[in-house]
């Protein structure tokens, strides 16, 4: 599938000046969620992490909870609709959050583990 696809749109989540985590953003999993995303980028912010299983940053984007789940296996992405966060999953997490699912990492998923505060996400269209 092309980065052209309407179904799956492959994006790049670095981790400012330091590493590029290649990602899929894919519409069949919540089509609202993830065309408003896409709208949206590229976006920026804050590096966080809730426990050590999640990795995320907050956005301004506003869009209800669609196709919930609670359960996320390592390297999903999600959408968490009540801070506008777009989360990523280090490992498989159960977080008593309710989320949006929204895609996939592709590879280098670990390189989240060397988050420290201050560092910046900016995720953005793969191009090239």
């Amino acid at each position: 599938m092309s980065s052209g696809s309407v179904s799956k749109k492959q994006l790049i989540l670095e981790i400012k000046n330091k590493s590029k985590i290649p990602c899929d953003l894919k519409r069949h999993l919540s089509p609202k969620t993830v065309g408003t995303i896409m709208r949206s980028l590229p976006l920026e912010g804050h590096a966080h992490l809730m426990g050590k299983n999640i990795a995320y940053f907050e956005t301004s984007i506003d869009t209800g909870i669609e196709r919930a789940r609670q359960e996320f296996k390592k390297g999903d992405v999600a959408f968490l609709s009540s801070s506008g966060s777009i989360c990523f999953f280090i490992s498989d997490s159960t977080p008593g959050k309710t989320m949006t699912p929204i895609g996939k990492l592709r590879e280098n998923i670990d390189a989240l583990k060397d988050l420290k505060p201050g560092d910046d996400f900016l995720l953005y269209e793969e191009t090239g």
